[in-house]
């Protein structure tokens, strides 16, 4: 099968490989779309580690045309979770299979679905309901990690909500915020374009990033701050902003991946205010399921966050655009046809 297989970092090249037979239990899914983000970036780069040579490629959407598995047929429309997990150790018999210390990413510890075909368990393949195209279905992975999140950080009716960050996820935290009964949301980004965007989606107000952001949120809160703060950015100076704009007794989910392991912050702030500091990390099964139907619902939209489409076969260059920093980039997604 046609695959682009990473031989080195930073070294892509289009291959024929075999194609990957499925077991008992997996389901052979021909790939017809893809995501990039910044893990790909990442691992092309070098940054996370890997086993070459190595197929990339875990946001994956694409049709069923051979099963070993019950409950799903060939012709079926599905979209992958790529957390593989054991389904025997402590983590996974608590439900967090999440935390799984023997699982695995698919694209990353394993070959993904920069490729034709993809075999994978048929636990990690969801049925896709005929309201969402292919095209766009990728991006329900990225939906499942903030939706994984958001669950983690109660949010209640009338509360209000910020987001520091607005690009993929932080949309998407937009549309759940508002989803989940926040009576006000709070988009902030120095993207004009992706505070428009963020308006257009849900968000009540957008602020522009920068030295008045904190006050100009405490403002829009009658002074108290905001009941949750969202950080999507990963960016530890902005960490230190979402403390600041919290209110006593707030919440706080720190959902950019930081890869720092030192850090200037306002500490004596986040005791003064007793402030709950939530992360998270990747999705489980059942948030799959959920985020379907949140999009049959129409409370989230994932249409208007792809920019960029791009054919496989320009998965250098589209790589490359990830990291390109570009004001009106959002999601690329990859055709495989």
């Amino acid at each position: 099968m046609h695959a682009i297989v990473l031989r080195a970092p930073g070294q892509l090249a289009p291959d024929d490989i075999a194609r990957p037979a499925p077991r008992a239990g997996d389901v052979l899914v021909r790939i017809t779309h893809s995501g990039l983000c910044g893990t790909d970036w990442k691992i092309f780069n070098g940054a996370i580690p890997v086993q070459y040579p190595l197929v990339m490629g875990h946001e994956l959407a694409g049709e069923v045309v051979a099963s070993e598995a019950s409950g799903l047929a060939r012709g079926d429309r599905v979209i992958i979770d790529p957390v593989l997990y054991c389904g025997q150790c402590f983590h996974c018999r608590k439900g967090q299979t999440n935390l799984c210390p023997h699982g695995k990413l698919i694209g990353r510890d394993c070959d993904g679905g920069f490729a034709e075909y993809a075999a994978v368990p048929a636990t990690q393949a969801f049925r896709l309901p005929d309201s969402i195209p292919n095209r766009i279905a990728p991006l329900l992975q990225v939906a499942t990690t903030c939706l994984h999140a958001q669950r983690l950080t109660p949010v209640f009716a009338g509360e209000s909500v910020a987001v520091i960050g607005l690009g993929v996820s932080g949309q998407l935290h937009v549309q759940l915020a508002k989803a989940r009964g926040a009576s006000v949301v709070i988009g902030i980004s120095r993207s004009r374009f992706k505070n428009e965007m963020a308006r257009a989606l849900g968000a009540d107000i957008t602020i522009e990033a920068g030295a008045g952001a904190v006050s100009q949120v405490l403002a829009a809160t009658g002074g108290r701050g905001a009941d949750v703060v969202i950080e999507s950015t990963g960016v530890l100076p902005c960490v230190a902003e979402s403390i600041r704009m919290a209110r006593f007794g707030g919440q706080l989910l720190l959902f950019g991946i930081m890869s720092a392991r030192e850090a200037a912050l306002p500490f004596y702030d986040l005791y003064f205010k007793e402030l709950t500091l939530r992360n998270a990390r990747a999705a489980k099964p059942e948030d799959f399921a959920d985020i379907i139907r949140l999009m049959e619902r129409g409370s989230v939209q994932l249409e208007p966050l792809v920019t960029h489409r791009m054919p496989l076969d320009r998965l250098e260059q589209a790589l490359t655009l990830v990291d390109d920093g570009a004001e009106r980039r959002l999601k690329i997604i990859l055709d495989h046809s």
